[in-house]
């Protein structure tokens, strides 16, 4: 079943209406569940030891403790592995790269079964104290709400994908405070647009999800700063620098990411050993370096207060916090790269004000500038929303200074992983399932169209024994010029063209090779680059393994179809309510 746009058979009133409606309904609903679930990994964080806290109050019996920090995440590793081995339709996690594919292309999500399994795995993961972040499960459970508008039918066009990113919104909003943020975060990674009949519905979910979070609940900010002001205009040069290493950083870290789940699937076979593998060595680094366990609130809170890390401890924490980060997701923990990197960029960042501030002597406005300018700048670079992570910051802080420093650091970082790595991690991990956003949307829905679904069905066919004439004369009767000669097998042999030469006795002795040949994966974007030049009927389409004749397809009905995509799309951008 397909999300395919439906028609605007209600009235522009109505559809607002609607719209508003669903919003409300599903920003409300995707705000309260992040809210749940925030407070359910607090609550197994506090139960479990994971919380920095709840190890204080019972660091007089060391064993325990020490035995917790052991135990906690390897069992919660082998829990969750088996929870998608035996539970989980999907067999895996689920994520922002699962809602892009399912908006982009009005599919359904993975089945409810699937997203209610990855939830309470991410739920288990986060409170057992493995090292990935909350926001990408927080993200996909605001898109479930949003997945069931898909069996409405209620007259509004791309009403499902639409309802999905409000979701998305209310999540953002809630999870960060930050509704601007929220309203950006849906359409930069999500939608991908800024049509109004998306815009003004995604909003108003963003609203919904904050008025919930910090005017009925009071919810307390991600972190609060009091920051006079940037003191020396050379630190907004110094803020650059910091961005283009912390790109480095970035794409290391995604790059070992996507390099580890690959290495650990061929190696172990069972992934509730590979969860459990992950869990043990996060635990084993915890005993000494306890900063690394869970979505590290606290480190994240300590790093803007100055000299609250050694040089050395800077060091030792941001190279546990890649490679564990890695190793949890690769390894099939449920949970999200976007909190990591906050507290990873954020480390960097203080690690920069330490060396400029402290080894190199130079005057700074304090460690909490960096701190935050390295944050979203590998954030920026991991999400692919860098104007989301520039809002975040101004919906945080509210202080224009920090946020201009941060703007600063974001675009540096996003110049060089952009280039070196691509626009996100999502989008990476996209191209490996075969959906390459890197030429444009638009490039995306040409590929996912084949040619083979295009087939003309009058295309001529023969067999190398037939007589040139009888040919000739079924090529009158259809209006085509050209015949596809196949052996007995059904493989194409060649072409055959009455007229273009003396009529040989045999059809095998007057073919001539296929000009341009399609197979079964050929995509619209593709076929239309290799259609440069073509003069002809029809290109034949065989299958890639065994080279049989499919069809063909007329180079008149890709045309149209591309075109006909392109409107699509063209109409969807561009909507109004």
């Amino acid at each position: 079943m397909t999300l395919g746009p439906q028609s605007d058979t209600a009235p522009a009133p109505l559809r607002m209406l609607i719209l508003t409606g669903i919003a409300l309904t599903v920003g409300g609903a995707a705000s309260m569940a992040a809210i749940a679930l925030v407070d359910l990994v607090a609550l197994l964080n506090t139960v479990l030891l994971v919380e920095p806290r709840a190890r204080v109050q019972w660091e007089s019996v060391p064993g325990l403790v020490a035995v917790m920090t052991i135990l906690v995440p390897t069992l919660g590793g082998l829990i969750v592995g088996l929870i998608h081995r035996h539970l989980s339709p999907a067999g895996r996690p689920l994520g922002p790269p699962d809602v892009i594919e399912a908006v982009q292309f009005h599919k359904p999500l993975p089945e409810l079964r699937s997203g209610l399994v990855s939830t309470l795995t991410a739920a288990l993961s986060l409170g057992t104290g493995a090292s990935v972040g909350q926001y990408g499960p927080m993200v996909y459970l605001g898109a479930i709400f949003g997945g069931f508008a898909h069996r409405l039918r209620l007259g509004v066009p791309n009403l499902a994908s639409i309802a999905v990113s409000c979701g998305v919104a209310a999540a953002i909003s809630t999870a960060f405070n930050a509704p601007i943020a929220g309203v950006l975060f849906a359409h930069e990674v999500v939608l991908r647009h800024y049509a109004t009949r998306a815009f003004a519905p995604v909003t108003v979910a963003s609203v919904a999800g904050y008025v919930i979070a910090n005017v009925i609940l009071e919810r307390p900010a991600l972190f609060r700063i009091e920051f006079p002001g940037v003191a020396h205009g050379y630190e907004f040069g110094l803020v650059a620098i910091l961005g283009l290493f912390v790109a480095l950083a970035a794409i290391v870290f995604m790059s070992l990411l996507l390099a580890i789940g690959p290495a650990l699937a061929q190696r172990i076979r069972w992934p509730e050993a590979r969860t459990a593998m992950a869990g043990l060595a996060v635990g084993l680094t915890a005993l000494v370096l306890p900063d690394v366990l869970g979505i590290g609130t606290s480190t994240l809170r300590f790093a803007t207060i100055d000299g609250a890390f050694g040089l050395g401890e800077l060091i030792v924490l941001i190279a546990a916090k890649i490679f564990l980060t890695a190793l949890c997701i690769g390894a099939g923990f449920s949970g999200g790269a976007f909190s990591p990197s906050l507290l990873i960029g954020s480390l960097i960042g203080v690690l920069f004000w330490t060396l400029v501030s402290g080894l190199a002597g130079v005057p700074t406005s304090g460690a909490a500038i960096y701190a935050i300018g390295g944050m979203m700048a590998f954030a920026s670079a991991v999400i692919g929303a860098p104007l989301t992570c520039i809002l975040i910051v101004f919906e945080l802080t509210r202080n224009y200074d920090v946020t201009i420093a941060a703007m600063v650091a974001v675009v540096f970082s996003n110049l060089v992983s952009h280039r070196t790595f691509g626009r996100s991690l999502f989008d990476v991990q996209l191209a490996r399932r075969g959906i390459d956003f890197s030429l444009g949307r638009d490039r995306a829905h040409f590929a996912a169209l084949k040619v083979v679904d295009f087939l003309q069905p009058q295309a001529v066919t023969a067999t190398a024994d037939d007589r040139p004439a009888d040919v000739a004369e079924r090529l009158r009767a259809q209006g085509w010029r050209e015949a596809f000669v196949l052996d007995a097998e059904g493989r194409l042999l060649g072409v055959f063209s009455p007229g273009a030469q003396e009529d040989p006795p045999r059809l095998a002795q007057g073919l001539a090779p296929a000009r341009l040949v399609f197979d079964d994966e050929t995509d619209l974007a593709d076929a239309m680059e290799r259609l440069r030049g073509f003069v002809g009927d029809a290109v034949p389409v065989v299958c890639g393994e065994t080279g049989r004749y499919l069809g063909a397809v007329s180079e008149a009905d890709l045309v149209s179809a591309w075109l006909d995509e392109g409107a699509r799309l063209r109409k969807e951008e561009n909507a109004s309510i």
